[in-house]
């Protein structure tokens, strides 16, 4: 009989203790542009910040997805969640202080980077060694649904925390990864496969660049996903210009941007009846779909909460996607490889993440806010009309998992 995942002791440590992390990184982030806003004045400046962390995430993936395949992953997991600690603590010390600068800031964005960069590859392939294959699916939508719980509480506390005190959202974050690093001492990873050890680790990459790039259900969404990141990820940047500009106070922004959250979990919860009722296919387009027709409302909109709305919308079929997608890729992908599938994902991630705070910073000096926001749409339904008519993601999940492995 298989023992249900809410007692799978090891699954619970991980979830848990990875919960709390989410409510302070996303605490954090939302505080980091709030911060340079206060310190520079510069939208531009911001942008740089948050792309400097994800650049990090970008530079560090693919390494990090090998080292994943190569090293105990437990041990990965709790040298990031120390490293974060140390960062977090230095840069609330500054803060405090009143001497926190943009490099010192750019600094920590960095570690925080390279950071989640070696965590999540390490996560992800231990997922599948921590949960039976049937249960991989469920646990999936959980860590989705982890990941918009934490959006919608940490954004929401990390504004009022902002409001308090600058400094107060990132000792909240680094209290939550000393959270996360004792749940990690308790966990047991059962061992898995390994690379044989090279001499050089770039054969190693290679080899999990070719391993996704010879899979076209991967191959296609990563880089739809790219595009659709990209062109979002500098909405959201270009709306809190847009409401803060407004005159909307940090909490408000925080509430605002906590709606991702609510979007995402209530999504979550629905995943698994959507998935069965819009098919493979249709879970990863609606999500297209969904962004394209509702991102030009937000020039209809004033309001920081109608806009959090808006955000709740929109992100209420991503969990499905995400479901669907990951589940898939984790099936496909035999066990010593899933550590570098993971880190080329991050580096996709990473790479619109990169150019995503940039693409907005810039947008919203060279133009107004709203002439923004409707180049963003206009991306968006760009990528959207090439996902509707792409044969390979028409027929995504066609083909058995257990055909494309003998492919």
């Amino acid at each position: 009989m298989t023992t249900s995942l809410a007692r799978n002791r090891n699954f619970t440590l991980l979830w848990g203790g990875q919960a709390l992390a989410e409510v302070g990184f996303s605490a954090s982030m939302i505080a980091f542009p709030l911060l340079v806003l206060a310190v520079t004045g510069s939208p531009a400046m911001s942008g740089l910040v948050l792309a400097a962390d994800a650049a990090a995430q970008l530079v560090a993936g693919l390494p990090a997805g090998a080292l994943a395949d190569r090293w105990d992953r437990r041990r990965i997991m709790l040298c990031c969640e120390a490293a974060r600690v140390l960062a977090l603590g230095g840069l609330v010390a500054s803060v405090w202080t009143g001497t926190v600068t943009v490099a010192h800031m750019i600094a920590v964005a960095v570690v925080l980077g390279v950071c989640r960069a070696l965590f999540e590859p390490a996560e992800d392939a231990s997922l599948a060694r921590l949960v039976p294959e049937s249960q991989l699916g469920t646990a999936v939508a959980l860590n989705t649904a982890r990941s918009s719980l934490g959006q919608m509480s940490g954004t929401a506390l990390g504004g009022l925390l902002f409001a308090v005190t600058r400094w107060l959202p990132f000792l909240v974050d680094m209290v939550t990864h000393v959270v996360a690093f004792v749940a990690l001492l308790f966990m047991r990873v059962p061992p898995s496969e390994r690379v044989a050890a090279r001499p050089h680790m770039v054969r190693e990459i290679g080899e999990g660049l070719k391993w996704v790039w010879s899979r076209a259900e991967i191959r296609v969404t990563a880089l739809c996903a790219v595009v659709l990141n990209l062109f979002f990820t500098a909405f959201y940047l270009v709306v809190i210009v847009l409401v803060q500009r407004g005159g909307a106070s940090p909490a408000a922004i925080g509430v605002m941007a906590a709606m991702l959250g609510v979007g995402g979990v209530l999504g979550a919860l629905a995943a698994p009846w959507l998935h069965r009722a819009l098919g493979p296919f249709r879970s990863i387009a609606s999500v297209f779909w969904v962004l394209t027709l509702l991102t030009p409302v937000a020039l209809l909109v004033d309001s920081p909460f109608l806009l959090g709305g808006l955000f709740a919308l929109m992100t209420f079929l991503a969990p499905t996607a995400n479901t669907t997608i990951g589940t898939h890729q984790l099936l496909l992908t035999p066990d010593a490889l899933r550590g570098r599938l993971s880190g080329v994902m991050a580096v996709v991630i990473g790479l619109a993440g990169t150019l995503g705070p940039l693409v907005g910073g810039l947008l919203t000096e060279v133009l107004s806010a709203r002439t923004a926001v409707a180049v963003c749409a206009a991306g968006i339904l760009l990528i959207t009309v090439v996902v509707t008519v792409n044969p390979t993601l028409r027929e995504y999940g066609a083909v058995p998992v257990t055909e494309e492995k003998d492919a």
